[in-house]
């Protein structure tokens, strides 16, 4: 995007009063937060929204609400994985959070120091310690840099290292990652795509950050090489103690890569829930669909995966004029009055502790229609 998004001003005020607020909302939504010091990163009702312009004054008509009042919270060493369809909004929410757009509304804490309130010189301090791993390994990566160039930028730029010493991170950063040293001085395009990837991962790693936010690193990438990639940021993970928002639309790497898993839909969160409990007794109609869309070999699958695809009707609304209600509904095989007009809360639902749903009809361990 182009250009500055323009901030209501009664945001702007509510934006404040979340700042002592967030800690607040944050234990009131996160599950299991009995100590709120133990999270390294906690968001609280965070919204992003877009104007939307018409006219030879270009007046704002409406917003798209890209992400629209999404809580959660990471422990340190802790993956979460944010899952959904495309358009959900889960690269926005990434880009939020390191305000590479800027925020409507909620708070950002990470490492007890609000982010979205940070002056410039804090937010300079702030980004040493997240980074990030885009999507596309071809379009990430500056094609007239050298990969010595491109590792070590962040480094000259936040003045950690320079001369020999900078030659020396980045070798080492190349070789932790897989790769020669001597690819030092190729560029972009001599190498693969999981070796391109292999890059970027060494890029987000230069400063030693703390979070490490992956906006589907592996999507673009053969399967062979996915489990490369994934298998190498476990490893980095074990060694530095790194924490990692993940996002994603693959459930099965979701699985297999995180500890908590949030699934997204139109901007909202609609369930919640660590990893062994969603992935057993998904509750939420389509989290229950996603289940099902995962490809399955082995003879006996879990219960929330066995039997026929379940298939959704319509189409997704759009973000600009959301329905009244849930906004599932109008695809929801459960719907009935109620969700038509009242928005669901995001609650604790379920046997397990930690469960959280945003939606009247669910019941306790629902399973997926055999036929």
């Amino acid at each position: 995007m182009t250009g500055k998004v323009a901030v209501p001003a009664t945001a702007k005020r509510k934006r404040r009063k979340n700042i002592e607020q967030g800690i607040s909302n944050v234990e009131a939504k996160v599950p299991n937060m009995v100590n709120t010091n133990d999270y390294l990163l906690r968001v609280a009702g965070l919204k992003t929204y877009f104007p939307v312009k018409k006219g030879l004054l270009q007046r704002t008509i409406g917003y798209v609400k890209a992400v629209d009042g999404i809580s959660f919270g990471i422990q340190a060493g802790q993956t979460l994985g944010l899952v959904g369809e495309s358009g959900c909004g889960k690269t926005t929410v990434a880009r939020s959070i390191v305000r590479l757009v800027p925020a409507t509304e909620g708070s950002v804490v990470f490492d007890q120091t609000d982010v979205l309130s940070a002056d410039r010189v804090k937010l300079r301090e702030l980004r040493r310690q997240i980074s990030l791993i885009f999507q596309d390994p071809f379009g990430s990566l500056n094609p007239r840099m050298t990969v010595g160039n491109i590792i070590g930028e962040s480094l000259k730029v936040q003045k950690k290292a320079a001369g020999s010493e900078l030659i020396e991170r980045v070798t080492a950063l190349l070789s932790k990652v897989g790769l020669s040293p001597d690819h030092i001085n190729r560029y972009p395009h001599e190498f693969s795509g999981g070796q391109r990837q292999r890059i970027s991962v060494a890029r987000a790693l230069a400063l030693e950050p703390k979070l490490v936010i992956c906006d589907e690193p592996v999507s673009a990438l053969d399967v062979s090489i996915q489990s490369q990639i994934l298998n190498l940021l476990k490893d980095l993970q074990d060694e530095f103690g790194l924490t990692f928002l993940f996002i994603a639309h693959d459930l099965a790497v979701v699985e297999f890569f995180c500890d908590i898993v949030a699934v997204m839909y139109m901007g909202k969160i609609v369930e919640r829930a660590a990893k062994e409990e969603l992935y057993r007794n998904p509750l939420h109609p389509y989290t229950r669909a996603l289940m099902s869309s995962i490809p399955q070999v082995e003879r006996d699958p879990s219960p929330s995966r066995r039997g026929r695809r379940t298939t959704l009707g319509g189409e997704v609304p759009s973000a600009l004029n959301p329905p009244a209600g849930c906004a599932f509904h109008p695809r929801c095989p459960l719907a009935e009055g109620v969700c038509l007009k009242q928005m669901p809360v995001l609650e604790e639902k379920g046997d397990y502790e930690g469960h959280f749903v945003a939606c009247w009809k669910c019941q306790k361990k629902l399973i997926i229609d055999n036929g």
